[in-house]
């Protein structure tokens, strides 16, 4: 543990951390936007092929995440990280090859759908190992701290690495877009193939009983917090209904509102692809402005109470984004109006995520016990993830059959039900 008083960045290991998670997230952010728009623009606008994309690779991800969580517990948490991404580099390596030998768009959807399931398997155990790394190379008191950098970096990335998305992907052949998705995440293995932490090698075999063993222990921790029990049950159905809106509802808006448009707002030096990328950097720059707010705080005991008003927020917003579609969009009053109340709606989404995000993180990193860290984060991630391969299948049937009023409907009215609960939920103000 390092126990430097100054900038946590005076932290090697942290910097490490840090810089790589910076060029692999990069990485991500260029895939996940070329490939949601790449899969419609091969399909003719299939909604619900997107949506069993998403779907497929959320699923992999939650079989894969509690096998993470019991080697992160067991193994060095570091050496998984640069093996994880060495392999995802790999894999996408690989495919933009295939995709050269085989050019057909049936030929593209397969490479597509097989790197997101194996890369999605990869991340299971990657995260689990990369979310309990930070209590053990930063002091406790820097915990906030070192998570609301992690946020601006992410913001930051919001707002730079999806512009550049939209650029590269209008500019360049998928193939190459991808290659350099590859060389990101070796990049980043690289880095972390210097982080230097005092790891305990487990003396026990790993095997397929202690393995099982060792998942049902995280469970049986995770049940005597009550509390946390709450808010991931509540987190479960907010994930249900609130990521269909960006996962399927906003690459389908682009490619079908906006892009079968006569004309839109800045339409002269914005593609309808770049439309997705101006919401993205909103986001970010909101982002930003919270995770600045929150680095030079100091830590609170409690945010229960705070992240469930918070998260009654994003539920306004979510009902006047509903609202405003359906008279601005639907029934055509003004697709530029619909546009500018995206953009203030993303400034205040991303505001209030980091407000949530970081006080929650770093409540965990806090109150579970170091040894179980790994195991109770995987646990955590498909508790709150769990419906979200249902979400988008469901979500991308309803886009192809029914339109997104119905959808934004939907997600808002069950978003705002399980933020209600949330808020007045006693046990969730013991967090």
């Amino acid at each position: 543990m390092n126990n430097d008083t100054r900038n946590v960045f005076f932290n090697r290991n942290y910097r490490l951390v840090f810089f790589g998670a910076l060029v692999s997230e990069l990485g991500a952010i260029l895939y996940s936007f070329a490939v949601s728009f790449y899969i419609l623009e091969i399909t003719d606008n299939n909604a619900f092929l997107q949506g069993l994309y998403l779907a497929l690779c959320g699923g992999m991800l939650l079989l894969a995440t509690p096998v993470g969580g019991v080697l992160g517990d067991r193994f060095n948490k570091a050496k998984i990280m640069f093996l994880c991404d060495y392999m995802k580099g790999g894999i996408i390596v690989l495919a933009t090859v295939l995709m050269l030998l085989f050019r057909s768009s049936d030929a593209h959807v397969l490479i597509l759908f097989a790197v997101g399931i194996l890369g999605n398997a990869v991340s299971g155990i990657f995260s689990p190992a990369a979310g309990a790394l930070l209590p053990h190379i930063v002091a406790e008191e820097k915990l906030q701290q070192a998570n609301a950098y992690f946020s601006i970096k992410s913001s930051l990335q919001s707002i730079l690495g999806v512009v550049l998305a939209g650029i590269l992907y209008a500019t360049l052949p998928i193939h190459l877009l991808f290659f350099l998705v590859g060389v990101c995440y070796i990049l980043s293995g690289v880095s972390e193939m210097f982080i230097r932490y005092d790891h305990k090698p487990s003396e026990e075999r790993l095997t397929i009983r202690l393995a099982l063993a060792d998942m049902g222990d995280g469970f049986r921790y995770l049940k005597t917090q009550k509390a946390l029990m709450a808010l991931m049950a509540a987190i479960l159905f907010i994930n249900f209904f609130f990521s269909p809106i960006g996962g399927n509802f906003l690459p389908y808006f682009v490619k079908t509102d906006v892009a079968a448009a006569p004309g839109y707002l800045f339409d002269r030096v914005l593609t309808p692809e770049l439309w997705s990328s101006v919401c993205s950097v909103m986001i970010g720059i909101s982002s930003l402005l919270a995770a600045a707010i929150l680095s030079a705080r100091p830590q609170e005991d409690k945010c229960g109470r705070k992240v469930a008003v918070r998260l009654g927020y994003i539920a306004m917003v979510m009902i006047l984004l509903t609202v405003g579609y359906w008279l601005l969009v639907d029934r055509g009053l003004s697709l530029n109006g619909f546009l500018i109340l995206l953009c203030v709606g993303s400034l205040l989404i991303g505001f209030l995520v980091v407000m949530i995000n970081v006080p929650t993180s770093t409540v965990l990193m806090r109150v579970v016990d170091r040894d179980k860290l790994s195991k109770v984060s995987s646990i955590i991630s498909i508790i709150s993830q769990g419906l979200t391969p249902i979400a988008s299948v469901l979500a991308g049937s309803v886009l192809q059959y029914l339109g997104s009023t119905p959808l934004l409907l939907v997600c808002s009215l069950g978003f705002t039900a399980t933020a209600l609960f949330l808020l007045f939920n006693k046990q969730v103000r013991n967090i």
